[in-house]
């Protein structure tokens, strides 16, 4: 193929910091009507090399150039599950205020931040395409994750990229809205001037549309292959993506099991925001040691109904919910019920983009505490420690949580919902982002923990296939008009 349909090329690049640099010099090219997919495990630099394509590092050697027009590095448009707190400016507000309504009246719509970029033919094409026109007036702190991915998405694609770089983009869809997406990227893989780049952590989740795949391993970028390449290649997923066979034991237990009766009782739960119902007459029993999965399309109120749970929400004094045999606004403050809780949410890895070392995000979870963090003991440090250890992610203790892949900082945040032994687990899409490998490990570790005495679950996801073995019970939300 001729050099002048070269969209993008990347020459012997060296950043000029060294914690951001691959082993060998990076060099790598994308032709104009190629598809790519980057693919690795969490941590092994795929975000790296998009940001190297957007130009946000100095180089030291090596050249990164857009032909046959310059101009083109200004439409590489990028998506990233980190990037959703900026749309609400959520660094500035805390975790509980998208349950508080009249303190969110400054949070901008769907509406209003689209007509920013669009014009209206295109917004209501694509929004119809989606299907997801019912957005539009909602404000962005009340979307649910899969939303806000999708709007994301969205409003990348009424910019008119040339290059769209999409990170994980199926996490945190259900299977409606998954097929939508690959629809979408099969439609624009056809159009002239549009690139897609995808960097993806699974193979499974390589769409046919793609035409060529870049392994990266450990900030060592592989030759390109083709996709029937890649995916035929078994020596190279094997090595890409290993078994982890062994058992690793956890912490051992601090406490004796919980012999409370009723984990969590609602009767006749309703849940409303202005005109629009998120939950309407609601009736769930949850014993305790149940293992119970939740399930329900982007939008259903899965996120609200575990709000309710976790003391975040203050719509459930206005409501009938049992906690623990004892009904809610009865006494207990919300430390009180949180103590007894670990979770792990889309929604709580979106509010917690802290700039601290990963040791104080995972001790945290003695605390209970978002954005403000005491000093642990020496007992719960090493507790915190070896949390870490089991998740494979000790070594990462004194580095930022900002610095984190996405999957790593999931890894972290999950340590953190174990940490205190909680006679309750929420875990809420807990493998999202996270590669296959890391996958195996953290359901082995959802089970071992699981089958301790007293210990209840609800464990939440769109993939019914990586449900844990030991859930027996189902409960399924619809989504109101």
């Amino acid at each position: 193929m001729k050099e002048s349909n070269i969209i993008v090329s990347i020459q012997n690049a060296v950043t000029r910091l060294p914690e951001l640099r691959f082993v060998s010099p990076l060099s790598w090219s994308v032709r104009d009507g190629e598809q790519w997919a980057i693919i690795g495990p969490n941590g092994s630099g795929k975000t790296l090399i998009a940001d190297m394509l957007q130009r946000k590092f100095a180089l030291k050697e090596g050249e990164i150039t857009f032909g046959p027009d310059d101009k083109i590095s200004n439409l590489v448009k990028s998506i990233a599950f980190k990037d959703i707190y900026s749309l609400a400016d959520c660094r500035n507000t805390y975790y509980q205020q998208r349950w508080h309504s009249t303190e969110t009246d400054e949070v901008p719509t769907v509406e209003e931040i689209l007509n920013e970029t669009a014009n209206t033919n295109d917004l209501h094409q694509i929004l119809s395409f989606f299907g997801i026109e019912d957005l539009l007036p909602k404000r962005l702190i009340f979307l649910s994750s899969g939303e806000l991915r999708k709007f994301l998405i969205v409003r990348s694609l009424l910019s008119r990229p040339r290059i769209l770089i999409l990170d994980n983009p199926f996490i945190g869809l259900d299977a409606l809205s998954r097929g939508v997406l690959i629809d979408l990227l099969q439609q624009m893989a056809k159009m002239k001037n549009v690139q897609v780049i995808l960097l993806l952590s699974n193979p499974d989740d390589i769409p046919e549309m793609i035409t060529h795949v870049l392994p990266v391993y450990n900030r060592i970028v592989y030759p390109p292959v083709t996709r029937d390449e890649f995916m035929n290649n078994t020596e190279l997923l094997d090595h890409l993506f290993p078994e982890h066979s062994a058992i690793v034991p956890l912490p051992k237990s601090q406490k004796q099991a919980s012999d409370h009766d009723v984990t969590f009782r609602m009767e006749h739960v309703s849940i409303k925001y202005g005109q629009h119902t998120i939950l309407k007459e609601l009736d769930w029993e949850v014993k305790n040691g149940e293992k119970w999965a939740l399930f329900g399309p982007n939008g259903a109120g899965k996120s609200t109904l575990l709000s309710l749970i976790y003391a975040d929400n203050p719509q459930s004094y206005a409501n009938t919910l049992y906690l623990f045999d004892r009904r809610r606004g009865s006494g207990e403050s919300i430390w009180d019920i949180k103590k007894r809780i670990g979770y792990v949410s889309p929604e709580m890895h979106l509010f917690y983009m802290e700039n601290v070392p990963v040791l104080n995000i995972v001790g945290s979870g003695f605390f209970d505490s978002i954005g403000l963090y005491r000093k642990c003991t020496t007992e719960q440090q090493a507790v915190a420690l070896e949390w870490m250890r089991v998740l494979g992610i000790e070594g990462l203790k004194d580095r930022s949580f900002l610095t984190l892949s996405s999957g790593e900082q999931r890894l972290a945040l999950l340590a953190r919902a174990f940490v205190k032994d909680p006679d309750l687990i929420i875990l809420d899409e807990p493998l999202h982002g996270l590669d296959i490998s890391n996958k195996k490990r953290a359901a082995q570790i959802i089970e071992q923990f699981c089958a301790r005495p007293g210990k209840t679950l609800i464990y939440v996801t769109h993939y019914p296939h990586e449900l844990p073995k030991c859930v027996d019970k189902h409960f399924e939300l619809i989504k109101h008009a």
